[in-house]
């Protein structure tokens, strides 16, 4: 078997690439488009990995075969530069970030052209790059004119230890997503982009766009559409009214109790003298609360009695009013309707306090519910009758729909349409990031930046710390801060707040294809031409919030007719997680995998001998099982690499990483080399070798356009195997190989197909289309039946006659031992595949 110098190929050919622009994009209206995305990365100082070469492997495959098919193809890299990363490193180091994040991306950048991967350099951009933040807060100006950026004192999600507030969907289980760190509430004044304005039409469109059904129900969910009525529940005493939306009006005669938020404006009125100085204890415990820790599902639900009522308007019942924590005045009227025998929730308070639950539904087939449960589906209702209202014996469907009716008709509630989905807090208290472009006059009235003061750019500051107490970090830059505006001819003071990390991030897309336009974000001819995303591929942790916000920005960006497409990317995939063993000895203290031996299953210290523990967990440093790419390529090469990131598993699926596949994976390389080397390649005709080779691209066309790229690696190992032994090689079938070979092992295919008599770049010759005589299997298998029953099979050559058949069948054993002494009444023949003997 021959090696190959895979340094010294693979230098060649990246320089080739370099020198020819060989990647290079360019409008060609004469040519179909492709437009192949990844989610673009955050420029770490730890560099590439694993789990970023699988996807980035998987584009660059892609690539290459749209570009063999004679598509114009477009596939840029660019950095989510700005964020939290760099200035948190900063505040740690005292390196301006500007510094670090330039060489990180310098390091990103060498690392993914010694993959050779299939970018277009000339329209490399970032997001921190003044040239590109420049359009970012361009285009904050055009939410601002649609009324879609505003102003709002609002209780917020503000992290200490990040020192800025996060929107929701930044915090999990009550702790930012990004470092894990406690968030608590707080009341500040933020920018917030009118997201929910577009919630129909984000909901809506996902019918437009081919991506997997998860992500979409992902977002549905996110979103959270639901119909039903808003109620006004008067307030006893008070000429006020508390509202209230439910998706359930069927259970209206069964509420028997009020529970308002602790923020809710009406706590102070509906409580009484002696409850205010329980209610007034219970409101300030509740604002040390993150929204988490209020509405956790398994937490036990506490509430105090404000001693105030409100009149239930089905049946004039007097109903108490409580506070509890578990409700949010930020989503829907901040005020429910307790119904405890058709809401778990409410049942299990209403026990733990000893309020009435009446039971108002019956399960359709007449059953009660189960003790010590709430029955929370549709049914027929009981006890649901008034003077006014008489819903006894009508199904929960019916019900709804007649009270909704009857509340529109009697100005007592309307019809709703509600959502889950916030409007998106957009302000943070950072350095690191776009500043918004607004400045502020004394007066309180403010003035958007226009495009020729753009792009507004931060002062530089060697202290990045936050202040912590909901400051920006700006503010600091006294200078900075107060300005004489020219155009107002009146001192103002900038925004210290900026942009959050997403906003960079959701218009990118848009720039590469038109990166060097100094004079507008994008040019018209150029988003028509390349928009929108053919294929957008990254992490599945992007699949509500990016793309949310993203798809939100494009639509603005459309209805101002910026845009010619109502959504930016056709076609998702995601890529699964790599996984790695991980090793831990007695202390629990994890071990490098280059210090453990293994034998017969089981894991040793190399030194100390002693047994260790084993688990396949996520690529991690810190759990010292993660794979850097740059000793494997040096090692192995680039071309061994991309095949084994790509074999280890589907693109979709986790996968497992095992360095025992470079070894495979590098010895398939080598056999290939061998074989375009070895003097057996000639113009002789070889019947077999040239049906394996139409074989070969059929599977690899069925493959890359299902994206199944693991399966196609086996396909070419098994053309390999089954052709080294023959003593003659077609010329064009051995091509035919390379070419599949080169989307894998682009630098080896360029080698092979230079080796092979060809002067240019392999990328430019058109991928083979097989021929389908070449693809008719010579022999089938007929399954004979009696019956409808399998009783036997014939291998046979294609396009028997029935007479034919029949006799063969007849003859098989197993099949006569059926049809002895049976009347056959019917056969039924289906071509190359069945054979049936109906029976009396």
């Amino acid at each position: 078997m021959h090696d190959y110098d895979h340094q010294q190929i693979e230098k060649k050919w990246q320089k080739y690439w370099e020198k020819n622009q060989t990647f290079a994009s360019h409008v060609d209206e004469s040519k179909k488009k492709y437009y192949i995305l990844d989610m673009w990365p955050y420029p770490s100082g730890a560099g590439l990995h694993i789990g970023h070469a699988v996807g980035y492997t998987a584009t660059d495959i892609v690539a290459r075969y749209r570009r063999m098919l004679g598509l114009n193809v477009l596939h840029p890299m660019g950095w989510d530069s700005f964020g939290l990363p760099a200035e948190r490193y900063a505040v740690r180091t005292g390196t301006h970030p500007a510094i670090t994040t330039k060489q990180n991306i310098d390091t990103y950048r060498e690392q993914l052209q010694s993959f050779g991967y299939y970018y277009d350099w000339n329209r490399e951009i970032a997001s921190s790059d003044p040239e590109y933040y420049k359009w970012t807060q361009w285009i904050f100006t055009k939410l601002y004119e649609k009324g879609l950026a505003y102003e709002a004192e609002a209780s917020v999600n503000f992290c200490p230890a990040l020192g800025t507030v996060l929107a929701n969907e930044e915090v999990e289980g009550g702790r930012a997503t990004d470092g894990g760190h406690e968030v608590v509430r707080m009341p500040l004044k933020q920018w917030v982009l009118k997201i929910t304005a577009y919630a129909d039409r984000l909901l809506e469109d996902l019918e437009l766009v081919d991506w997997p059904e998860s992500i979409k129900t992902l977002q549905r969910n996110w979103i959270g559409r639901s119909e039903g009525v808003t109620v006004d529940f008067p307030i006893e005493g008070l000429n006020e009214a508390l509202s209230v939306y439910t998706t359930r009006a069927d259970t209206l005669f069964g509420a028997t109790f009020m529970v308002i938020a602790p923020e809710h404006p009406f706590v102070e009125q509906l409580t009484t003298e002696d409850h205010k100085q329980v209610v007034e204890a219970y409101v300030q415990a509740a604002r040390g609360k993150s929204d988490f820790e209020r509405t956790e599902v398994v937490r036990e639900k506490t509430g105090v009695f404000t001693g105030g009522y409100c009149v239930n308007p089905v049946n004039g019942e007097k109903i108490p009013v409580w506070v509890a924590d578990y409700v949010l005045a930020s989503y829907g009227t901040g005020a429910v309707m307790a119904v405890p025998a058709h809401d778990q929730r409410d049942y299990e308070f209403a026990t733990q306090y000893h309020i009435p639950i009446k039971e108002v539904i019956r399960p359709c087939d007449g059953e009660s519910a189960k003790e010590g449960e709430a029955f929370v589906d549709d049914g027929v209702l009981i006890n649901s009758s008034s003077n006014e209202l008489s819903l006894d014996g009508t199904t929960s469907k019916e019900a709804r729909e007649k009270l909704a009716d009857w509340f529109e008709k009697n100005g007592k509630g309307k019809r709703t349409v509600q959502y889950k989905l916030r409007d998106w807090l957009f302000s943070r208290q950072r350095y690191w990031g776009e500043p918004i472009p607004v400045l502020h006059f004394e007066d309180g009235t403010k003035r958007i930046l226009e495009l020729d003061e753009l792009p507004l750019i931060p002062p530089h500051l060697d202290d990045f710390a936050p202040p912590g107490d909901g400051t920006s970090v700006l503010s600091k830059a006294k200078e900075w801060v107060g300005v004489y505006d020219e155009k107002s001819k009146k001192p103002a003071k900038r925004e210290t707040n900026t942009m959050p990390q997403w906003a960079g991030s959701c218009w990118y897309y848009l720039r590469f294809c038109d990166p060097q336009n100094k004079e507008a974000s994008w040019g018209k001819r150029e988003e028509k031409y390349w928009l929108p995303v053919d294929l957008y591929v990254g992490g599945a942790e992007h699949a509500v919030l990016h793309l949310l916000y993203a798809r939100f920005w494009h639509k603005v960006l459309y209805d101002c007719s910026l845009v010619s497409h109502p959504e930016p990317f056709y076609s998702l995939r995601n890529q699964g997680l790599v996984l790695a063993r991980s090793f831990k000895d007695r202390h629990n203290k994890y071990i490098e995998a280059e210090d453990v031996v293994e034998k017969d299953g089981v894991y040793r210290h190399k030194k100390t001998k002693e047994v260790l523990t084993t688990q396949i967990e996520k690529m991690s440093k810190s759990k010292l099982n993660g794979v850097s790419p740059d000793g494997i390529i040096q090692e192995y090469g680039a071309d061994a690499f991309r095949l084994a990131v790509s074999f280890i598993g589907p693109l979709e699926k986790e996968k497992i990483w095992n360095s025992e596949v470079l070894n495979g994976c590098r010895r398939f390389l080598c056999k290939a080399f061998e074989l375009v080397s070895s003097n057996k390649v000639s113009d002789q005709e070889n019947e077999a070798v040239t049906k394996l080779a139409h074989r070969l691209v059929a599977k690899a066309r069925e493959d890359l356009e299902a994206l199944q790229l693991n399966t196609l690696i086996a396909k070419m190992m098994e053309f390999i195997n089954e052709v080294s032994s023959s003593k003659t090689l077609p010329k064009e079938a051995v091509e035919w190989f390379v070419q599949v070979l080169s989307l894998y092992a682009p630098h080896l295919g360029e080698e092979m197909w230079k080796m092979l008599g060809h002067d240019e770049s392999i990328l430019l010759s058109k991928f083979p289309e097989p021929d389908p005589q070449y693809l008719v299997d010579e022999v089938v298998t007929y399954v004979v039946q009696v019956n409808g029953k399998v009783r036997g099979r014939l291998e046979l050559p294609r396009d028997r006659s029935k007479e034919e058949l029949i006799q063969l069948a007849t003859d098989h054993p197993n099949v006569a031992r059926f049809l002895d002494g049976a009347k056959i009444q019917k056969t039924v023949v289906v071509p190359n595949k069945l054979l049936n003997f109906v029976t009396a």
